[in-house]
């Protein structure tokens, strides 16, 4: 993708059979495309993927949070395509979705990551995400995870 335009937009249907290699190619527990339809469906303002041309780099699928005192964002599911990553286009996604967030209203972004998963602990940590605490066997296998939290304001 270096040197071809990329272009972060929402998701469309056509894009979920690209998502869900992408999440297979990722994830040890992959959502199936039955969820990504329920997600673009009910939460479609807050899934957006990197296309170039043809080519799906990556996406991400958020969704709102109301707890009757304050409006969260919730970085639900993110991936980039392996032979995409280390290209800023994870960045370029997580931005995108925080700017949406902020504009309905939410004061902060949270989201779960794997314990192991030192490699995605680390690049929240840059794109100004805290460690706030521990959820433990969240996960199907058991493993723990972190929850992380941006402010945005």
């Amino acid at each position: 993708m270096r040197g071809e335009l990329l272009q972060i937009r929402r998701a469309r249907a056509s894009d979920l059979p690209f998502v869900a290699t992408i999440e297979r190619a990722s994830f040890p527990d992959p959502w199936d495309e039955a969820t990504l339809e329920w997600v673009l469906e009910y939460c479609g303002d807050f899934f957006f993927v990197a296309s170039s041309g043809e080519a799906l780099a990556g996406f991400l699928a958020g969704a709102l949070e109301e707890t009757g005192v304050e409006v969260y964002g919730h970085i639900c599911n993110f991936a980039v395509a392996p032979e995409f990553r280390g290209r800023g286009i994870g960045r370029r996604l997580v931005a995108r979705a925080e700017q949406q967030f902020l504009v309905a209203g939410a004061s902060a972004v949270q989201l779960e990551v794997r314990e192991s998963n030192l490699a995605a602990r680390a690049f929240y940590s840059r794109c100004g995400y805290r460690e706030v605490l521990c959820i433990p066997a969240y996960y199907a296998n058991g493993e723990d995870a972190r929850l992380m939290i941006r402010w945005l304001y």
